[in-house]
């Protein structure tokens, strides 16, 4: 199945480490969407913004790698799954369940974000815009 990465799971050694079978395909936009953070854990999240794009990592991922994910994304309690087509082809990712407000992540958190950045080839600036205090 395709997998639409956008935070921690951009990372390429991470995604490995979790998720055996995957393998990075290419980076992609997802349309009328919006990076953020939230929640206690500061993680990041997406939300339904027109005109603006979240920049992200299309994954192949097998049925017990959604199962490992499921597990890390604390699915359906933290994320729930949504789905969109990118060239007639089913995509999921995942989105959290309650909108609370920003958060700024953890150095710690962000710099795995960064790495998967550099990993996947996409533009900082998005990021960069997520980040500025709301």
């Amino acid at each position: 199945m395709l997998y639409f990465a956008y935070g921690s799971n951009l990372n390429h050694f991470q995604m490995r480490r979790r998720c055996k079978d995957s393998f990075f395909l290419k980076k992609i936009n997802l349309k009328d969407f919006i990076l953020t953070f939230r929640s206690k854990y500061r993680a990041a999240d997406i939300e339904p913004k027109k005109n603006s794009i979240v920049p992200g990592g299309l994954f192949e991922i097998s049925k017990s790698d959604e199962k490992k994910l499921d597990i890390y994304e604390d699915f359906p309690i933290l994320y729930k799954k949504i789905y969109f087509n990118y060239y007639g082809k089913k995509v999921m990712t995942y989105t959290m369940v309650k909108k609370t407000p920003f958060r700024f992540p953890t150095e710690r958190y962000l710099n795995i974000i960064k790495k998967g950045y550099l990993d996947c080839n996409l533009e900082k600036k998005f990021l960069n815009k997520a980040l500025l205090i709301k």
